[in-house]
């Protein structure tokens, strides 16, 4: 039988462990006590258009690992017949973030992963969300990886939504 003390966790009102550490823009923990980039509320649920609004800010502002927990929470509140859909649009932004890291291998796992769900949707999706756009994009940036290219950071912000014409 240990003695030994049991570790002090950060925990949700539920007893859920919770890491509470702050986060660089990456989302790569840093150590407690230091300046991070705020955090996405772990319980977010918003409507889908502003989920949408929310992760293409952040995507542009080259925050993928953001932008994938504020799509993470739209998963997790979302429709079942949406799950999809949106754990697509997740596994997309922790792509760019592995990119981001320079973690290629993780990069392109996670952009197969997008990519098989995405096209799971048979190319269309409510919402404006651009399927076949983004398909595009991730096979796109997946053959730059794989070429060896080092994408910028102009190209790791993928447009969620369709744009919509206005003339």
């Amino acid at each position: 039988m240990s003695t030994r003390e049991p570790l002090d966790r950060d925990r949700d009102e539920q007893g859920r462990a919770r890491n509470a550490r702050p986060r660089d823009a990456l989302g790569r923990p840093l150590p407690p006590g230091s300046a991070g980039v705020e955090r996405i509320p772990e319980d977010l649920d918003l409507p889908p258009a502003e989920s949408l609004s929310w992760a293409q800010d952040l995507l542009d502002r080259g925050l993928a690992f953001h932008a994938h927990e504020v799509l993470e929470g739209a998963w997790k509140s979302c429709p079942e017949d949406e799950r999809e859909l949106w754990q697509g649009l997740a596994q997309l932004a922790v792509g760019i973030t592995h990119v981001q890291r320079g973690n290629v291998t993780g990069a392109l796992t996670l952009l197969e992963r997008a990519a098989a769900r995405l096209a799971a949707t048979g190319g269309s999706a409510p919402y404006g969300i651009d399927v076949p756009g983004l398909l595009a994009y991730a096979s796109a940036l997946g053959a730059d990886l794989r070429r060896g290219r080092n994408p910028g950071p102009e190209q790791l912000a993928p447009a969620l939504v369709r744009e919509v014409d206005g003339s």
